[in-house]
């Protein structure tokens, strides 16, 4: 379900094509050395690579390197250290003057490092932090592939990428963008846009409902992120006004994929990182638990979600040991679904709900 990468990786897995970073920045300290007749004298180890660089350069743009280096020429970073070798040697590079590009596969280990290595307006006009800002906020937030990208960078960059509000930003941006996917009255839709109302007079069926959701690609990139940002999206959809019978489809295609789909179940039981059925029973628990929290309750939900997904869901609580007390509301809200079901029946017969019978 998550993305997965090395944090040494952030710059170098990048598919746009760009120069020899390592070859670029030799020619710079060789420029530089030229130019001003000094020799290298700093040597900055990060990881299993060292760097041999000029005292002024880093000076003069990063205040970490400032305190530190008085005392000695030589200094490893942490290994912490957002990005790795391969996000400092492109910071050195912008250092020494480069206008290498930056791109949505690195901005967010460059972003991360910079404000690690305190390159701030306090110590340069135009310094690194505020030029990875302005191309966050000034292209990746105006694109909704970019901002996806960057969000997924985020995971393994955490948790410098909340403390600077970097997730926080792209999970507005991309609400901002679903509602206007929804809202913007001069787009001309092949399609309506996708709601439960077809499902509720059906069998609950997880193949169907995942056929359903091909029809919106905004929709299917929201599905492939982890929970954790999942909510949050929601969360921010509800916010900013996007109707329950849009938001509610999301939440229950989220949960059809991770919790009733067979060939994910399947998929979690056999992956890598899994240390047993328990391990793996706990994750599907902890999205069952996220997802009965994020959907409606009682009468709101009676016309919006289908009764068969929630006899699904209980189904599965079963299977990966959901909490009792969650289960009981589990069972007390498809009581509920079913006893609005049987009001509407008695009082408007010829159009009362049939997901009584589907289920």
């Amino acid at each position: 379900m998550e993305v997965v990468s090395s944090k040494d990786s952030s710059v170098a897995s990048s598919p746009f094509s760009s120069p020899n970073i390592s070859a670029l920045l030799k020619i710079k300290i060789v420029s530089w050395s030229q130019e001003t007749g000094l020799p290298v004298s700093i040597r900055v180890r990060v990881g299993n690579r060292t760097f041999n660089l000029h005292k002024f350069p880093l000076f003069s743009k990063s205040g970490y390197f400032k305190k530190r280096l008085n005392e000695s020429n030589e200094y490893e970073l942490p290994q912490h250290f957002p990005g790795g070798p391969e996000t400092f040697e492109m910071i050195v590079l912008f250092i020494y003057g480069s206008s290498t590009l930056i791109d949505p596969f690195n901005v967010t280990a460059l972003r991360c490092a910079a404000e690690f290595l305190e390159m701030t307006e306090e110590y340069c006009s135009g310094n690194l932090c505020e030029r990875f800002d302005l191309y966050l906020n000034q292209v990746v937030f105006q694109s909704w592939d970019d901002t996806l990208i960057v969000l997924q960078r985020c995971q393994t960059l955490l948790p410098s990428t909340e403390e600077l509000l970097i997730v926080s930003r792209c999970i507005e941006s991309l609400a901002f963008m679903a509602c206007m996917e929804i809202l913007d009255p001069e787009r001309r839709r092949e399609k309506p846009v996708v709601t439960l109302e077809a499902l509720t007079s059906q069998a609950w069926c997880c193949e169907r409902v995942k056929g359903i959701v091909s029809q919106e690609l905004w929709i299917k990139d929201l599905l492939a992120l982890p929970f954790g940002f999942f909510r949050r999206i929601i969360g921010s959809l509800r916010r900013q006004g996007m109707k329950e019978k849009y938001v509610n489809p999301i939440i229950v295609f989220y949960a059809n994929k991770w919790l009733l789909y067979k060939k994910t179940r399947q998929f979690w039981e056999n992956s890598d990182d899994k240390s047993g059925d328990k391990d793996t029973n706990s994750k599907c628990s902890e999205i069952l638990q996220g997802i009965l929290d994020l959907l409606p309750l009682q009468e709101k939900a009676s016309r919006v979600i289908p009764v068969g997904f929630y006899f699904a869901l209980l189904s599965r609580s079963l299977e990966v040991g959901l909490r009792s007390d969650s289960r009981a509301k589990l069972q007390e809200q498809i009581a509920s679904l079913l006893h609005f079901a049987q009001v509407e029946d008695f009082l408007f017969p010829a159009t009362g709900t049939q997901s009584i019978s589907s289920s």
